[in-house]
């Protein structure tokens, strides 16, 4: 039985504080590169925002409407508008301190009952809240902060001029997009049966794994920027033609409409340009193994290309602490990444469920087909 616990709701009151925080301060950037006449930075860092928030909020509403067609469906249109106006996020977040303060501060001591019964059913409904919030999370990550990321990067290296708070904002976004992986990894855990929760130490290694082989992808593609930001920005949309052609011959079946699941697929074809993302209840060693080897061949290629296409660049401290970090990040993500893959991975795969059982008049019961039961852990 999946427990939502006090730490879980903390964590869950700290999300929300990042997320408003997150927009205030993609705001503040805006208007700074505007006050110093930089518009075209500010146009793609509110292109960047606005398509993720557009595309969150389209997934957020389709799973309200598949959540609540049997029930509540005189309340879709208020969640509409909601969702129209941006702010469909603060819905579910609102339903997550609704749920997780019921579970983690008032159904503790009542194990023991089933499922359907209201304290163990109240759980379910808020590691299930959760759950779509950190899914919700992840296409935000890929589809806002790494392109923002790649801009603040271009900037750095175009312009010549940093300073710390540059660096710190680098960073930063290279941990939020592995917290983000990470956070999404164990909540997929407590929503799917016969899986065990992450503990300590391969939580760590799968931040590592995450953390390493994303930041040793954009800094390869940051290097190939400085060759050419056409090859880059060419480069990266055969990643993704290749990562949606995969998807759809998976044949992928996370949404209920055909038009969701094409948008479904996009988002993961994009994910996958930068991170490995399973999306079916498969075994994975043979298509992870194939993926970090491209990118290992590309990232390698990268660097050798500036030192023979661009020699003028090498002498250069920022090139050879950047080269070196690539590499460096390469070698020791591959290794968390085996390490986690070969201890730590779960054994068994996912079974699917006849169906979840539910209780009568609860706003946010799960759908009987399940969003999650068609993955596997990472």
């Amino acid at each position: 039985m999946m427990k939502f616990t006090k730490q879980n709701f903390m964590f869950l009151v700290g999300g929300i504080i990042i997320y408003v925080g997150d927009i205030g301060l993609d705001f503040w950037v805006v208007g700074k590169y505007f006050c110093q006449g930089q518009y075209s930075w500010s146009v793609l860092i509110l292109g960047f925002r606005g398509l993720s928030s557009v595309i969150t909020q389209i997934f957020s509403y389709e799973w309200f409407k598949n959540d609540w067609e049997d029930t509540h469906t005189g309340q879709l249109k208020w969640i509409f508008l909601v969702h129209l106006f941006q702010c469909g996020i603060f819905i579910r977040y609102w339903f997550a301190l609704k749920y997780g303060c019921q579970a983690a501060f008032k159904q503790n001591g009542m194990g023991g009952a089933s499922e359907t019964d209201p304290p163990n059913f109240i759980q379910k409904l808020a590691v299930d809240v959760v759950t779509d919030i950190s899914m919700l999370r992840v296409f935000k990550t890929f589809l806002e902060t790494v392109p923002q990321l790649f801009v603040q990067i271009y900037i750095l290296v175009e312009h010549g001029k940093n300073n710390i708070c540059q660096y710190a904002a680098i960073v930063m976004s290279f941990c939020g997009i592995s917290i983000s992986m990470v956070d999404y990894q164990v909540s997929l855990r407590k929503s799917l049966p016969d899986t065990d929760e992450l503990g300590l130490l391969p939580k760590s290694l799968y931040l590592f794994y995450k953390l390493l082989t994303i930041t040793s992808w954009i800094l390869s593609i940051s290097l190939m920027a400085l060759l050419s930001v056409g090859s880059s920005v060419t480069l990266l949309a055969f990643l993704w033609i290749c990562g949606f052609s995969w998807v759809l011959k998976q044949h992928t079946t996370f949404c209920k409409s055909k038009k969701m699941e094409y948008l479904y697929r996009t988002v993961v074809g994009i994910i996958l340009m930068f991170s490995f993302f399973n999306i079916k209840g498969r075994k994975t060693k043979v298509s992870i193994s194939i993926y970090y080897a491209a990118h290992a061949v590309v990232t390698l290629g990268a660097v050798c290309a500036c030192v023979f296409w661009k020699p003028s660049v090498v002498k250069d401290i920022p090139f050879t602490a950047v080269s070196i970090l690539t590499v460096l990040s390469l070698l020791l993500g591959l290794l968390f990444l085996v390490v986690y893959y070969r201890h730590f991975h779960p054994s068994a795969h996912c079974r699917p469920q006849e169906g979840l059982d539910e209780v009568d008049g609860e706003p946010l019961r799960r759908a009987e087909t399940g969003r999650f039961r068609n993955f596997i852990i990472q």
